[in-house]
């Protein structure tokens, strides 16, 4: 009698464990299409997000939960930081990314192209559009400064990073299709920080390390690929490289009349 009580207990534990299982690629597929924007109240009060969100979810499926406070968004409309999407109210309006959220890259990618910049531009107040498209001339991007030899981070980007990204002509037929360029990489704004910090992010903190920064693999759970291992100053040498890359050509936001 134990023993079957055992075994009904050992099944009951693996439906349980089969249905958390359902439960989180759920939730995971559900995140995917909801993510949270942050405004400022002089842009919700204008109803500007009013009119583009639903657009936006009408076409995607993803969902927009606008919140108060910039540190709980994965995206963020303001005046400071990011890339320059329209402007109105007095002021020119930025977008910046938090993370990798997938339903805000293609709100960012949407939001910038013809179609979003469109939406932007034809929505009216009695009459009048209160928003328009910012200058196609920024003001010129302030590059940090790194002291590693750029050469030699071109000679570790080929040799580490060349199996997943495109750094250079050279691999640019022996990459992956599905991960982005560094040339890409290179138009983010916030591009130095996340080089800085590439192997404590998805995925690569799964297969990277850094001498003297990340702990060895734990023996039960080895990388799952042929390790990237690098130095400090070799990631120093890879940011010097990327500093001196031309970014990507992505196309300027078309100016309408």
């Amino acid at each position: 009698m134990r023993g079957v009580i055992s075994h009904l207990a050992n099944r009951l534990w693996i439906v349980v464990a089969a249905l958390g299982l359902l439960l989180g690629v759920d939730q995971a597929r559900a995140d995917d299409k909801r993510f949270r924007l942050s405004a400022p109240a002089v842009l919700v009060d204008s109803g500007l997000l009013d009119y583009l969100l639903p657009r936006f979810s009408l076409k995607t499926g993803v969902r927009i939960e606008v919140v108060g406070v910039a540190d709980e968004a994965d995206v963020t409309l303001g005046r400071e930081t990011g890339r320059a999407v329209f402007k109105g109210e007095g002021a020119v309006w930025r977008m910046a990314r938090a993370g990798d959220h997938p339903g805000a890259a293609r709100f960012a990618e949407w939001l910038t192209s013809e179609i979003g910049q469109r939406t932007v531009t034809s929505y009216e107040v009695a009459g009048r559009a209160p928003f328009t498209l910012p200058e196609v001339a920024e003001e010129a991007e302030a590059v940090p400064d790194f002291d590693g030899d750029a050469s030699e981070g071109k000679r570790v980007s080929l040799t580490q990073c060349g199996r997943c990204h495109v750094v250079a002509p050279e691999n640019r037929m022996n990459a992956m299709g599905s991960t982005p360029s560094f040339a890409v990489l290179r138009t983010m704004p916030d591009w130095a920080a996340r080089f800085q910090s590439f192997y404590a992010l998805r995925p690569h903190a799964a297969f990277t390390q850094v001498e003297d920064v990340t702990a060895p693999f734990p023996i039960n759970r080895p990388s799952p690929i042929v390790p990237v291992e690098v130095t400090l100053d070799e990631v120093e040498a890879i940011l010097a490289y990327v500093a001196e890359m031309a970014p990507a050509d992505l196309g300027a936001p078309i100016q309408f009349q």
